[in-house]
C-alpha cells in the first residue's frame, strides 16, 4: 500500500487510537505504541514543489505579484502550477518553491540565491515548522548541463539566421557529457532535500519524494504556417532530435538521479506528444505548452525588457492540469517508476514505466 494511503480513514484510526490510549491506562501491559500516523509535527498536510521552471508555472500565467519582477524576483509562481492541482486524499494544502531558472544548486544547501530567492531546500525547512508534508515533488536538472532552455534558443537562432546545418548536429556532440556531468548535481540536491527532512524528524516512510523529467514542448509534427515568430520557428530535423532522442536521453539520465537518491521517478519524456506548442495548428486550445510568446508591453520597460520572452516554450495551465493528473495517480500506487502517457479519454495517466530509447 502506497505510503501516502496512511491518512486514508483518518477519523476512524484517531478514534481507535484514543480507544486504546484509554485501555492502556486502566490494563498494564508491556504492548508496543502505536506507529504515529504520518509526518511528525503539526500543520496542514502539505503537498510542495521544488525546482525550475515546469514546476513553478512559468507558461501557465497569473503570476503572483511578488515573482513577476518585484525586486528583482521572476520565479514566475502561477496558481495553475502543478502543484496546486494535485488530488491527494488527506492534502489540504500545497506550496509551490519552484523558481523559474533554478539549477540543482538552488534546490540544494548552500548560500546561493535565485532571482533574489534563496535554497528552496532552506525554505523547505522553514516550511516544516508550520506544515506536516505529504509529499516532495522536484523537476531539476535541465538548467545545470545540458542547458535546455539554452538549446532551444540555439536551434532558434540556426532557424532566424538560416544556418547551414542544424542545430541539433553540434548539440548531439556533447550532449552525453553534459547529461553525465548533471546526474550528480541532481542527486545531492535530492539529498539534501531527504537531509532537510531528516533533521525535522521525518523518516523516509513518512512522505514521498519524486522527481519528475521533462515533456518536450515541441514536436517536428507542426504546419508549416506556424513555423515562424507567430508560432514555432525551429527546422523539423532540430525538432524531431530535441522531442525524440533529446527527451529519451535527459529522461533516462535523470532516472538514474532519482535511484542514486532513493526517489520515485515520474518520466514525461512522451507526455506531450500530440499536445504540443503549434501541434494545433489554427485552434490552439488541445495544445498544452506555449508558443513563441513575447510580452509586448515588457519591450517598454527596462528593468522587465530581458524577461519578455520567459514564457515560450512552456507548459500553460492545461498542461500543468494534465501532469497533475497523472502526478496524483502515481502518488496513489507502490510503483518506484511511471510514465505520463495519454490515455483513450485523451487525458495523461500514469502509465507502467517503460525506459525511453535515447537513440534514434
Amino acid at each position: 500500500m502506497s505510503r501516502l494511503r496512511w491518512w486514508l480513514g483518518g477519523a476512524a484510526l484517531a478514534g481507535v487510537l484514543v480507544l486504546v490510549a484509554v485501555f492502556v491506562l486502566v490494563i498494564p501491559g508491556d504492548e508496543e505504541p502505536a506507529e504515529r500516523p504520518g509526518p511528525p509535527g503539526t500543520g496542514p498536510l502539505t503537498v510542495v514543489s521544488l525546482g525550475d521552471s515546469t514546476l513553478s508555472g512559468e507558461g501557465a500565467g497569473d503570476y503572483t505579484a511578488a515573482t513577476d519582477g518585484a525586486d528583482g524576483n521572476w520565479c514566475h509562481r502561477s496558481p495553475h502550477a502543478m502543484v496546486h492541482r494535485l488530488d491527494l486524499p488527506g492534502v489540504t494544502e500545497s506550496v509551490n518553491l519552484a523558481c523559474s531558472g533554478a539549477p540543482s544548486g538552488h534546490v540544494a544547501l548552500g548560500d546561493v540565491a535565485q532571482y533574489t530567492e534563496p535554497s528552496q531546500a532552506a525554505q523547505l525547512r522553514e516550511l516544516l515548522d508550520t506544515h506536516r508534508v505529504a509529499a516532495v515533488v522536484v523537476a531539476l536538472g535541465a538548467n545545470d548541463e545540458p542547458q535546455f532552455s539554452r538549446l532551444i534558443s540555439e536551434c532558434f537562432t540556426s532557424w532566424f539566421l538560416d544556418r547551414g546545418a542544424p542545430c541539433s548536429e553540434e548539440i548531439k556532440a556533447d550532449w552525453p557529457s553534459r547529461l553525465e556531468a548533471m546526474v550528480p548535481k541532481v542527486e545531492s540536491a535530492l539529498g539534501d532535500v531527504r537531509t532537510v527532512l531528516s533533521e525535522a524528524g521525518y523518516s523516509d516512510d513518512d512522505y514521498e519524494l519524486v522527481l519528475q523529467s521533462y515533456a518536450s514542448p515541441i514536436g517536428p509534427d507542426i504546419p508549416e504556417s506556424l513555423r515562424n515568430l507567430d508560432g514555432c520557428p525551429f527546422r523539423t530535423k532540430d525538432l524531431t532530435w530535441v522531442s525524440g532522442p533529446g527527451s529519451a536521453s535527459l529522461s533516462e539520465a535523470l532516472r538514474t538521479a532519482a535511484d542514486g537518491a532513493d526517489a520515485r521517478f515520474l518520466d514525461l519524456s512522451r507526455a506531450g506528444r500530440g499536445h504540443e506548442a503549434c501541434s494545433g495548428g489554427d485552434d490552439p486550445s488541445s495544445e498544452w505548452f506555449t508558443r513563441f510568446t513575447v510580452a509586448w508591453d515588457d519591450l517598454d520597460d527596462e528593468g522587465r525588457v530581458s524577461h519578455a520572452l520567459q514564457e515560450s516554450f512552456h507548459p500553460n495551465a492545461r498542461g500543468h492540469a494534465q501532469v497533475a493528473r497523472c502526478m496524483s495517480e502515481f502518488l496513489a500506487t507502490d510503483d518506484r517508476a511511471a510514465a505520463c502517457l495519454e490515455g483513450a479519454d485523451g487525458n495523461l495517466h500514469a502509465a507502467p514505466s517503460v525506459r525511453a530509447a535515447p537513440d534514434g
